[in-house]
């Protein structure tokens, strides 16, 4: 199987976000692969193990981004293909744009993708690569199941289990449960830095510059509040939902 996995750098979901100037700054913050894309590389993983094949992972990115890449590589992925290029924007629209371009050219039976990323939550690249792709999609899977040219998949359905049956080739999204992701061994890291890394520009894609309009654009930034201390009510029960009323009317006017 040609396997293929579009994958993102995020930041480590263990670091602070600090916003300076209206951005988020990135003094010395450590990056990693996007957590939902780590599954859909373990997954691609597995199926090449059990079926034959290879596993291509692509980005699209800054020149750091070549590190998560590495990662996968060091995991067990045995291609790498990273698309830079200041003229590409990070809207979901433009990334999805840009990866259509090139897998439009490869030649793949199955494309995996994490659910969404969690610096921005958008989740749409891998929904609008497949139907630019004109394939099928399937998301926030948690089991996947290969037999000849069907897949069938279990997804999460925001809480509910659903069952899937697509033709390949075909999209599917990570959902966390779906395995266990693998560290990158030493013998892995060793041989990830004599596996090919790929990187191309804009200039090596079947696509102009002028098709890659955002869709989406940030209007402003801002951390959450401050939480709160919590406030434990006490007495029988009648008495506390006449205080909770109170509260919500009078403190929260949110009645």
């Amino acid at each position: 199987m040609d396997i293929y996995v579009v994958m993102k750098q995020t930041f480590d979901t263990e670091e602070k976000i600090i916003i300076e100037d209206g951005k988020v700054s990135e003094d010395g913050v450590q990056y990693v692969i996007n957590p939902y894309d780590e599954y859909a590389v373990e997954e691609a993983i597995q199926k090449r193990d059990e079926r034959g094949g290879s596993v291509h992972v692509i980005s699209v990115g800054p020149d750091r981004t070549s590190e998560a890449l590495r990662t996968a590589l060091a995991m067990g992925a045995d291609e790498a293909v990273l698309i830079s290029d200041e003229r590409i924007g990070s809207d979901e629209n433009t990334i999805s744009k840009v990866l259509a371009s090139y897998l439009g050219s490869q030649k793949f039976d199955l494309i995996l993708g994490g659910y969404f990323s969690v610096d921005n939550g958008a989740g749409q690249v891998a929904i609008r690569l497949a139907q630019l792709l004109d394939i099928p999609h399937v998301g926030s899977i948690t089991k996947l199941d290969i037999s000849e040219d069907k897949a069938k998949a279990d997804r999460d359905a925001e809480g509910d289990l659903e069952q899937v049956e697509v033709t390949l080739p075909a999209v599917f999204t990570a959902q966390q449960g779906l395995n266990e992701p693998r560290y990158p061994s030493l013998p892995g890291i060793m041989k990830a830095k004599r596996k090919p890394l790929k990187q191309l520009t804009l200039d090596d894609l079947d696509i102009e510059e002028t098709e890659l309009s955002p869709k989406t654009a940030r209007t402003a930034l801002s951390l959450p509040p401050q939480k709160e201390a919590g406030q434990i009510l006490k007495g029988e029960t009648a008495d506390q939902v006449k205080e909770l009323v109170e509260k919500l009317r009078h403190d929260e006017k949110v009645l």
